[in-house]
């Protein structure tokens, strides 16, 4: 029986009136994702009505923020009228994000009922929450934080501590935008790209007289590979202290992974909630072997007809940390289902003939592969997927919120990955390889 559930789209019904005000607004997050998916929910939305404050330590006036939010919607594909209005609905609140007094100041600010939109360094979110703490806050106060959801599974832990003593999970949304997207979204709503993959072939009880063991994987594969020809993009100073294992495999690819393995969710408030968790559960390193995965990091080379400068070289990388910028672990889902079937999460930077897709390979030798792109088409600005999650916000819903048991199982998976590879460089660039930027993936 297929079991489909409902998805916040990009319109809305009913009036909503909300004040997003967005903690690191000078980020680079802002102005590239944020504000144009706000855009796009508001302009297919005509009952929404958002104001937009901006708020970072470091001053802006109003015709400034002004100017980045116009600047930031010129290619959003909405109309001159949503941009005119949500311009004009915008100021700028020069704000210490770890200070109760400011953060007080910045919650009066809002002329609708506020929604603190955190897109800060891990470390700045217990700050936030501590500084929160202090204050009397709205009853009608929601709060968004992006990933990474700590640093480590202790610090994701201590976080969602920290903010639970602040405000209730049904007002918390944690985001990865990769829960908006549009291979995410069929994947809750139906099994049937999985099902029909036949990496999985359902084992009925009984078949071999008597009762059998339940669905079971045949001897396929799994591959979730996001190789971007991109490098760094002038965000040395992010990535030089996350690397691919943080940034992409930790949290975007596993959460597709708990999605395509998960079990059938009930249609129960939190079910599909409680099938990501169940199944993360169930996940750990391939035989159990952290040195079994693989990274490297790109030097210099020739991408897409462009030159890339060796990783070493960007702004503000510090050679001594050997950040990788590609990372590939294979991982074990050790359910009835999927026990023998093995995971391999790929992510790389300045990768030649870029892809992003799921493949699903059976045993089988004479079925082909199914393929699953993980982005949409370009210029597809219905599947945006910052305006499907900030459309689930603004609606109250929390479908496309990561909840708090499941950060914390994200980064127990990878955490024996992470802790063998800070032994292994400790002094020197030991199982650290190197890739010409431009390489094709199945190259490096």
């Amino acid at each position: 029986m297929r079991t489909t559930v409902n998805i916040p789209e990009v319109a809305i019904d009913g009036r909503v009136a909300r004040t997003i005000a967005i903690l690191g607004a000078g980020g680079d997050l802002t102005e590239r994702f944020l504000l144009p998916g706000i855009a796009r929910v508001v302009d297919a939305s005509p009952e929404v009505e958002v104001h937009v404050i901006g708020a970072a330590r470091t001053a802006q006036s109003r015709d400034e923020w002004r100017g980045v939010v116009e600047r930031s919607l010129e290619g959003a594909g909405v109309s001159q009228a949503t941009i005119d209005g949500l311009v004009s609905r915008s100021e700028f609140v020069q704000t210490d994000a770890s200070s109760a007094d400011e953060l007080r100041e910045l919650l009066e600010e809002c002329p609708s009922s506020p929604l603190l939109y955190i897109a800060l360094p891990p470390a700045m979110g217990r700050k936030v929450a501590a500084a929160l703490a202090e204050l009397e806050l709205p009853d009608d106060l929601r709060i968004a934080i992006e990933k990474p959801f700590g640093e480590n599974e202790a610090d994701a832990r201590e976080l969602n501590r920290a903010l639970a003593e602040v405000i209730p999970e049904e007002r918390l949304w944690r985001i990865d935008h990769f829960l908006g997207t549009p291979t995410a979204v069929e994947l809750i709503r139906s099994r049937e790209l999985i099902e029909q993959s036949g990496v999985v072939r359902p084992h009925a009880a009984g078949e071999h007289g008597g009762a059998g063991p339940g669905p079971h994987a045949g001897p396929g594969r799994v591959e979730i590979i996001f190789e971007e020809e991109l490098g760094i993009e002038g965000r040395g100073a992010f990535y030089d202290e996350t690397g691919a294992l943080r940034d992409m495999l930790q949290s975007h690819l596993l959460l597709i992974l708990a999605l395509a393995a998960m079990e059938h969710p009930g249609e129960h408030a939190g079910a599909v909630g409680d099938a990501v968790a169940e199944v993360l559960r169930a996940v750990k390193v391939w035989d159990d072997s952290p040195v079994s995965a693989r990274r490297a990091r790109y030097t210099a080379g020739e991408v897409g007809g462009k030159r890339l400068p060796a990783y070493v070289d960007e702004e503000d990388v510090d050679v001594a940390r050997n950040t990788e910028t590609l990372a590939e672990i294979t991982l074990r889902v050790d359910t009835p289902r999927w026990r023998d079937v093995p995971f391999v999460l790929r992510s790389a930077k300045g990768i030649g003939g870029a892809r992003q897709e799921m493949i699903l390979t059976p045993g089988d030798d004479g079925t082909p592969p199914t393929r699953i792109q993980l982005r949409a088409p370009a210029g597809d600005n219905s599947a945006d997927p910052y305006a499907r999650v900030i459309a689930g916000m603004l609606a109250g819903n929390t479908l496309l919120s990561v909840r708090g048991d499941v950060a914390e199982e994200l980064w127990r998976i990878v955490t024996p990955v992470l802790d063998a590879w800070e032994q292994d460089t400790k002094g020197d660039t030991k199982g650290l390889d190197e890739y010409a930027a431009g390489t094709r993936g199945s190259e490096v």
